[in-house]
């Protein structure tokens, strides 16, 4: 049932997690993975929340079944109807599914399951098997004024499409993952909305064997939460993958979009630019299910060219120096990194425990050339693209980097070490929260001018509350700025005290000027800051845009953009009954 750990490691759980578990419901992606603290992460915590070894002998795991059953609240006749569009088959009533299409991967999410609260499900999931399907239930739902809420991949962390009001949630990922139309000389792929990351790039990557294609391509695009998330995902949510600096966000690569709303099917056209007033398809991205659902996309492909990618870590003796030697590589106009990641320093000591870094000669060499502790900066990425491209963008990168005196860390694989954990340090969040510690994100987009005072400001709020790590970095850049993403563990398991901490951060971004969010949208968590951020016209535009594709306020009703928010939801106040 378990696995000892090396070097004083507590027993972390691994082994089977019973299907119909609470465990089951609130753990991230695969059940038989598992990512352990190591040893010195280990250490870190037991020296920062002050604790002892014995404090990690009980683990809470959730193990024991979830034994709830929640009456389903639609009337016979409409279940009935709803089975008649698609199959009874593709219709389920039972509890446990009606949690997983609603509950995400945030923390609120998992503090709320793993002390077995049950709400805001639907009564229903329908696994429609094709646009018609989903023309038909719209239709349906509206006329019965029935909430209709879309589920994907499921790896929401902002509670996006929790199904507040009840009703029925398509789960678009069981038929609707089909690739429509490639086209390879347009360099262009149209696929269903509940096609899975990983199966679109394993299309793609043999492209040759499964699409008689010339070559192999990708997208991409590929989120932290890649193995768990869908292209309606990415798409509705404006969202952006971990090599977006050289491909873009994947408002950057949609060429065209199909919804259906119950005013009927609108479609985009597939031409690259066009010039016929306002962009349906950036209207249509970042609207969350609120505004239509997504039944296809059309994404640009690139070529995949995995042997020229040219790698790169530098540490940097202070932040001011990493972030300006970060601006200046992004305004070289000599071409961008994929990936592009410079951490603040409190993220880079963590980085160089998780690494292996800390406690060896170039750790020890470090420190004697001048680079201190939570003080020094770590700046890791590679570029993708054609030879000469990625030969050149490196040379210039070393260039910018040993301006600033950075220290490079070829000798050790940071980089590659960076690349094999990205999808899965996830994972170590179930080991801390089975100790009652917490470990969760929240991230926004500043100019350059803007990021020394945002930087600052947000982590003083965090640290201003007692033992509480704050680790920070950007890792998707532009020549007129970036994003920041903050990455916040702390021991709390009750959730008004994680609330606290959570709408205190949010506040701090707002008052320092930053965007709300970069990339993990907005959903119905970061909705009630969305407004004095944007400001009223541009809320009374999306109000008249939600009123004219559904006048109905079924589609994804309940506070999602800041949209029918109750009263507690405008207050930034907690409440069961949200």
């Amino acid at each position: 049932m378990s696995k000892n750990q090396p070097d004083t490691s507590p027993t972390w759980h691994e082994g089977q997690i019973p299907d119909d578990s609470w465990r089951s419901l609130f753990r991230w992606g695969n059940p038989h993975v598992y990512k352990h603290p190591n040893a010195r992460l280990y250490k870190l915590m037991k020296s920062t929340f002050h604790m002892e070894d014995s404090d990690f002998q009980a683990p809470k795991l959730g193990l024991e079944p979830m034994y709830q059953e929640i009456p389903v609240g639609l009337s016979g006749g409409q279940v009935a109807a709803l089975a008649a569009i698609v199959g009874e088959e593709n219709l389920r009533s039972d509890t446990y599914t009606r949690i997983k299409a609603s509950y995400g991967k945030g923390m609120i999410d998992a503090l709320r399951l793993r002390q077995q609260i049950v709400e805001n499900i639907p009564d229903v999931v329908v696994h429609p098997r094709n646009r018609e399907d989903v023309e038909k239930i719209t239709s349906y739902c509206d006329q019965e004024r029935i909430p209709l809420y879309v589920f994907g991949g499921g790896s929401s962390v902002t509670r996006g499409m929790e199904a507040v009001k009840g009703g029925v949630t398509l789960d678009m990922s069981i038929h609707m993952n089909r690739v429509i139309e490639f086209n390879e000389e347009n360099h262009t792929i149209t696929v269903e909305a509940g096609m899975w990351g990983p199966k679109l790039e394993e299309i793609l990557q043999n492209a040759p064997q499964t699409l008689n294609a010339n070559r192999s391509y990708t997208t991409g695009h590929f989120p932290q939460s890649f193995e768990y998330s869908s292209v309606g995902g990415w798409v509705v949510t404006r969202g952006a993958g971990q090599n977006s600096t050289y491909y873009g966000k994947i408002e950057d690569i949609v060429v065209a979009q199909e919804y259906v709303t119950p005013l009927g099917v609108i479609r985009s056209q597939q031409y690259p630019r066009q010039a016929t007033g306002p962009d349906l398809d950036e209207i249509m991205m970042g609207s969350e299910g609120c505004f239509g659902v997504l039944t296809s996309a059309t994404l640009k492909v690139c070529h995949w060219l995995p042997e020229n990618r040219k790698r790169f870590r530098y540490i940097f003796k202070n932040w001011d120096d990493a972030r300006n030697a970060a601006r200046e590589i992004m305004q070289g106009e000599f071409g961008l990194p994929s990936v592009f990641r410079l951490s603040d320093p409190e993220e880079t000591d963590v980085a160089m425990k998780l690494y292996k870094v800390e406690g060896t000669i170039a750790d020890s060499l470090l420190k004697q050339l001048g680079f201190q502790p939570m003080q020094k900066c770590l700046l890791l990425g590679f570029t993708d693209g054609e030879k000469g491209f990625c030969r050149n963008l490196n040379r210039k990168i070393r260039q910018t980097a040993r301006k600033y005196n950075a220290f490079n860390l070829s000798a050790f694989g940071v980089t590659q070490a960076w690349e094999h954990s990205r999808f899965t340090d996830p994972y170590m969040r179930e080991d801390l929260m089975d100790h009652g510690i917490m470990i969760d994100t929240l991230e926004c987009a500043v100019t350059w001018s803007q990021m020394k005072e945002v930087h600052a400001r947000v982590r003083q709020m965090v640290k201003d509350r007692p033992h509480t790590i704050c680790m920070t970095h950007l890792s998707h850049a532009y020549p007129q700025g970036a994003n920041l993403y903050w990455i916040f563990i702390a021991r709390i398991d009750a959730i008004q005290e994680y609330l606290d901490l959570q709408y205190s951060i949010l506040q701090a971004i707002l008052e320092s000027g930053a965007a709300m969010s970069h990339h993990h949208g907005v959903g119905k968590q970061t909705a009630p800051w969305l407004e004095e951020q944007m400001g009223k016209p541009y809320m009374d535009v999306v109000r008249v845009l939600k009123n004219y594709f559904d006048p109905h306020n079924i589609l994804n009703p309940g506070g999602t953009l800041g949209l029918d928010m109750n009263e507690a939801q405008k207050n930034k106040i907690w409440s069961k009954d949200l």
